[in-house]
């Protein structure tokens, strides 16, 4: 898979889109840059932005241009389908944004399609491109912490962020959207160990109250085959003006020789201004009081991003070039992470456990 160069096409102009096109244009490998949206001034805006090469409102113009050798999906969640299956069925490798799909039917046949076509493409799980996550990874891979017995981890953000997420697709739901990231992390640490049972509890008030089908607050245990426990819990409803302005997170592994312990709550790096700061997702939402690492995916900072969007994109591009090993997420461990995603709802829905697929 080396290349010279790279053609990407990058398919919706929103946050994270615009985000990946000025990281693609930024790139040395990166000759031909191309942008699509379905409205198409949002196109125009940031074809002028990073100077790409071509705008439009047509994906598959795009993604089939013959300067294109690699594609990136960064329209909304409900929207994923169409254009990686487009993609791979040019030929052209995909990263796409989590999660694969909002059903196990759209991603099941997305991976129809990459298997049918042989063509390559990851998932992008950004927490696994960020340092503390990856090197905890690392102690996994050699053993410090002998055999995983338990994983708990809880993540919150502000109702303000959470608004934005389901005013672009009203089935995104907290789970879906964002506690995926950490069902993504267990299986990661857990590699080659299968998920079997899902126990979960959520509670509905502040989004029910706004018109959407989305819990508040939800807590869930995940039983994996060797009778490791994984807890994980969800609240996006803090009030609006908490200094947090993306995930705010805990992560504990416990292990029979050893623990890893991570705070992502990020509350040791704070700034306060009279003047109000920009909310880094929600606009014209100014806020006093900053978490300032909390940011999900990048930071624009001394004229370049940092963060683990900014990480996972130039490595994804670093491997189109030289092949080099990359640690996205596979369809297969996407698939198995929507999976879970969608039991924790079911069993948040029903009271009941949900048994997983073998």
């Amino acid at each position: 898979m080396q290349r010279e160069h790279l053609g990407v096409a990058v398919i919706g102009c929103g946050r994270i889109g615009t985000l990946r096109a000025s990281l693609a244009a930024r790139y040395p490998g990166v000759n031909f840059l191309a942008v699509s949206d379905a409205e198409q001034h949002r196109a125009d805006i940031l074809a002028q932005r990073t100077g790409a090469d071509l705008s439009t409102d047509d994906n598959l113009a795009a993604i089939n241009h013959p300067q294109v050798n690699t594609v990136i999906v960064s329209t909304p969640e409900h929207d994923h389908r169409e254009a990686i299956t487009q993609a791979l069925e040019a030929g052209k490798p995909v990263l796409i944004e989590k999660p694969i799909a909002l059903s196990l039917e759209d991603a099941d046949a997305i991976i129809e399609v990459a298997n049918s076509t042989g063509t390559e493409f990851r998932v992008g799980y950004s927490r696994r491109h960020e340092r503390r996550w990856m090197l905890a990874k690392e102690q996994l891979l050699q053993g410090r912490l002998g055999e995983v017995l338990g994983i708990q981890s809880r993540v919150y953000n502000t109702r303000a962020q959470m608004l934005q997420i389901l005013e672009r697709s009203p089935t995104a739901t907290p789970v879906l959207d964002v506690l995926t990231y950490y069902v993504d992390m267990a299986c990661w640490y857990l590699d080659g160990i299968r998920p079997v049972e899902v126990v979960a509890r959520s509670h509905a008030k502040v989004f029910a109250g706004m018109g959407y089908d989305a819990d508040d607050v939800t807590w869930a245990i995940i039983t994996f085959e060797n009778g490791a426990v994984v807890n994980l819990g969800i609240c996006y409803a803090l009030p609006a003006k908490y200094p947090s302005v993306g995930q705010s997170s805990r992560f504990e592994i416990l292990g029979d020789e050893g623990v890893i312990l991570l705070d992502a709550d990020n509350k040791d790096s704070l700034l306060y201004t009279d003047n109000g700061a920009p909310h880094t997702y929600v606009p014209d939402h100014n806020i006093n009081l900053m978490f300032m690492q909390t940011t999900s995916a990048a930071d624009f900072a001394v004229g370049d991003f940092w963060g683990a969007l900014a990480n996972e994109s130039r490595s994804w591009f670093d491997h189109l070039m030289t092949g080099q090993d990359i640690p996205h997420a596979t369809p297969t461990e996407a698939r198995r992470t929507l999976e879970v995603t969608l039991a924790i709802e079911e069993a948040a829905r029903s009271g009941q456990p949900v048994t997983l697929s073998a």
